[in-house]
């Protein structure tokens, strides 16, 4: 049971640390293009896609299966009224530290939550998993170019990037070893991730990867999601 939850986590986290690599190479590899341009933003909106299929197939049908309208509707409102404050803090400091930490948002109560579903409803944690990883990847992509266009060097954000990739598996076993035998909890936790997420990816992610004229994003972001879908009727 523990192997196979560090592996899952394992796989949900390295995506953080590959996604910085598909950048560096995108940034030192590929010249300057609208060809590029586009690639970039399509990737940014699959990842908006799957975001979406793991809001609303497996973190809010979560809240919906453990807690009442009322308990379910003030976790979700919290996740976003904090995830907006936190937002506007980041917009208002800029910098190095802000794109790292938006990206962290997401993803540890994720991984918390999947450390405290995987004994319980493994086939919904390794769904998890998958969606994280999935998540992940342009997101990391995205957050490296951020970064390294505010002053960092490729290698120091790459070795930053690497260490992320463990925050999975810490925040998978703090959710199996805490919140296994509190299905409640972990409810309100999925659903207070949707609201911030839901928040994040309707304010920062779709607009961002959206381009004028272009039809290749919106047919990344639906892919995206079928890409879910699929996983969804494969492993759920």
């Amino acid at each position: 049971m523990l192997q196979n939850l560090l592996l899952f986590s394992g796989f949900a986290g390295i995506t953080v640390f590959i996604g910085g690599l598909l950048a560096n190479f995108f940034n030192h590899h590929i010249k300057e293009t609208p060809v590029k341009y586009s690639i970039i933003h399509t990737i940014m909106s699959f990842g908006a896609g799957i975001i979406l299929s793991a809001v609303s197939l497996v973190l809010i049908p979560k809240g919906l299966e453990e807690l009442e309208v009322l308990p379910m509707t003030i976790s979700f409102t919290l996740g976003v009224v904090i995830f907006l404050f936190i937002d506007r803090y980041l917009a208002k400091k800029g910098g190095k530290n802000a794109t790292l930490l938006a990206m962290l948002m997401d993803f540890i109560p994720e991984s918390i939550a999947l450390g405290a579903t995987f004994a319980i409803e493994p086939n919904m944690a390794i769904l998890l998993a998958i969606f994280i990883g999935f998540q992940n990847l342009p997101e990391a992509f995205n957050s490296y170019r951020d970064i390294v266009a505010s002053g960092f060097t490729a290698q120091k954000t790459l070795i930053i990037f690497f260490f992320l990739s463990f925050f999975g598996i810490g925040g998978a076993l703090i959710g199996h070893y805490f919140l296994t035998d509190s299905p409640i909890l972990t409810a309100h936790l999925m659903t207070f991730a949707s609201g911030g997420i839901l928040y994040l990816l309707i304010n920062d992610i779709i607009p961002e990867s959206k381009l004028k004229n272009n039809y290749l994003t919106s047919l990344g972001a639906t892919f995206g999601f079928l890409i879910g879908v699929i996983c969804e009727k494969l492993i759920g």
